[in-house]
């Protein structure tokens, strides 16, 4: 019998070290206050007190890209899931009231494309530049038999860190104004749907975009998730914010409750906000109902805040480069119980 490799069994040792090559400026790049060490260890180390906290309270969080991976696999289009994937997790840790303090990935596959990997991670590292956080490392699986050729996932672990009389959400009352923040687009939800949809028009990915002039169907559908980190964390530490709610799978209905008390709910006015075009091209190219749009996209909010001064809080959202609108309020709970309505205004789509 030949003599046996670990290449031979579709495993490449000498790939992996290549990337993890690679990868070390892009991590060393994202370095922190609190980051001890770098890329190579068993385990990273995390100095909390070096970072600048006298009481911590520790928030993880992990998440995916979902079935957008599927787009960025079939269009080559592996610069910006890693900002998909930061985005999903640091974006659930500031809600919190928290800070994001570094980000770990896992990236498997069935045989590493070095080039291909490198420009996810790429992506990673930017999205945790955008975030504050540090890339601290990861885990790559090389898995032949596990995944079709080209094909690839990842995951994302994020911990961030918050005073423990600064956690959110706090204080939410009656007559609180809820502020929305524009979204990028899809974002990373919905996207069996969008793939759905796409096939059922016979509408290729390198087709013009109906919604975005200039773009391919695919470029536009993998606009990168927007990072809130800063913008959020600064309405937090002027003291303006009570809660956040981002805005993922459940869209504003499944997410916007979650974060407030018992006996209250959130009235709604989608005349608020224009629906972004992308939004209105799903819903008629797919015949999707008011109801499921808002219930398994955005829909332009990629973010809810509650405050206590909608003027001032929309002023110092929109000087950090967020665009803002007004949603509605909070008040108590409806005879129903719903902890949400949203008023649909004449001629949304699907309503």
């Amino acid at each position: 019998m030949a003599s046996m490799t670990y290449r031979s069994a579709g495993v490449d040792i000498d790939a992996g070290d290549a990337l993890v090559e690679r990868i070390k400026p892009l991590a060393k790049a994202t370095s922190r206050a609190g980051v001890m060490g770098g890329i190579g260890g068993f385990g990273a180390l995390f100095d909390l007190k070096a970072a600048g906290f006298r009481d911590p309270v520790l928030v993880s969080s992990t998440d995916g890209v979902g079935t957008k991976l599927k787009i960025a696999i079939d269009t080559g289009t592996h610069d910006t899931v890693g900002i998909d994937l930061v985005a999903m997790c640091v974006n659930d840790l500031v809600v919190q009231g928290a800070e994001p303090l570094f980000f770990l990935d896992y990236f498997a596959t069935g045989r590493l494309a070095v080039e291909q990997a490198a420009r996810v991670v790429a992506g990673i590292a930017e999205g945790c530049r955008l975030a504050g956080c540090a890339l601290v490392g990861g885990e790559t699986a090389e898995m032949p038999g596990m995944y079709a050729a080209g094909d690839y996932d990842l995951a994302g672990f994020s911990v961030g860190a918050a005073e423990r009389d600064a956690l959110l959400p706090r204080d939410v009352a009656p007559g609180d104004a809820i502020l929305g923040l524009a979204s990028s687009g899809v974002h990373s939800n919905g996207f069996s749907l969008v793939r759905r949809i796409v096939e059922a028009g016979n509408a290729g990915w390198s087709a013009p975009a109906p919604f975005a002039a200039g773009q391919t169907l695919g470029e536009a559908l993998m606009a990168p998730t927007r990072i809130y980190v800063k913008s959020v964390l600064a309405l937090h530490r002027a003291g303006l914010l009570k809660a956040a709610a981002h805005i993922t799978g459940g869209g504003l209905p499944g997410n916007l409750p979650r974060v407030l008390p018992e006996g209250m709910c959130a009235v709604i006015d989608a005349a608020g906000w224009p629906l972004p075009p992308v939004f209105a091209w799903l819903a008629r190219a797919g015949g999707v109902a008011a109801e499921e749009m808002l219930r398994v996209f955005n829909c332009g909010i990629g973010m809810a805040v509650v405050v206590t001064d909608a003027t001032a809080a929309a002023a110092l959202l929109r000087e950090h480069g967020e665009t803002v609108f007004p949603l509605g309020h909070v008040a108590a709970a409806m005879e129903s119980g719903e902890a949400i309505r949203i008023d649909l205004p004449a001629g949304w789509p699907g309503a």
